[in-house]
């Protein structure tokens, strides 16, 4: 089996942009839902039995041990759930029972992938309307050896534009040999540079950054404020 190139990585910044909607301060929002106790409890208790990041917090998810989650630190909340919280079908380099840390070295390059991903999912529902979506830009710095697939054509399939299937099948073969991540270029920014990191505890000095606003006619990005 072929395996990517490593490099050191040593790399401040880097961008992750979450919409802030999925972004809780430590509150359950069903607080606002009653202001019995009781009736509070039930729901604390429905609310856990159906939040990956709670489930996998207790141990209870098959694709990610409690062992490597992050306790006790700025933003453990937010490191978390960017594994626990996997997409169904997966994303580039992860598969669906197992998450992973997606960033950008450059905002621009963070902004570029977002408004991809939003595009094509107001696409699927044909959304004539306008759409207003905001995102909270979290900084973290890594420190650790990443394998490299920036300028290898052995490894140009895991970069289309359209499939993931070769991609994922690189970061299941890289995650069994014990791989911290993969660096690679940007495939909806040219000229950008993402990282994938595959273990919480590598995410280092998370914290809050500016607040990016994507404003779309329809399924057209028309405008794009950062304040």
């Amino acid at each position: 089996m072929n395996l990517p190139r490593t490099s050191d990585l040593r790399q401040d910044d880097t961008h992750r942009l979450i919409p802030t909607k999925y972004i809780g301060q430590g509150e359950s929002v069903l607080a606002r839902l009653t202001a019995d106790d009781a009736n509070l409890d039930h729901l604390l208790e429905l609310e856990g039995a159906t939040n990956d990041r709670l489930l996998g917090e207790a141990g209870l998810l098959p694709g990610i041990s409690v062992h490597e989650l992050v306790f006790g630190i700025s933003y453990a909340h937010i490191v978390n759930a960017a594994f626990t919280h996997a997409h169904p079908s997966g994303s580039r380099f992860n598969l669906s029972d197992r998450g992973a840390w997606y960033a950008a070295f450059a905002l621009r390059t963070a902004q570029a992938e977002v408004a991809f991903h939003k595009t094509h999912e107001l696409q699927e529902i044909d959304w004539q309307e306008q759409e207003v979506t905001t995102y909270a830009d979290y900084l973290a710095d890594f420190r650790a050896e990443f394998h490299d697939i920036r300028e290898d054509k052995l490894f140009a399939n895991c970069l289309d534009p359209a499939s993931y299937a070769s991609s994922q099948t690189l970061a299941r073969d890289l995650l069994k040999q014990g791989s911290v991540g993969i660096v690679y270029p940007s495939v909806r920014h040219n000229g950008g540079t993402c990282l994938v990191c595959f273990r919480p505890a590598l995410v280092i000095n998370v914290r809050k950054g500016l607040t990016v606003t994507l404003v779309f006619k329809g399924t057209i990005l028309s405008g794009t404020t950062v304040e």
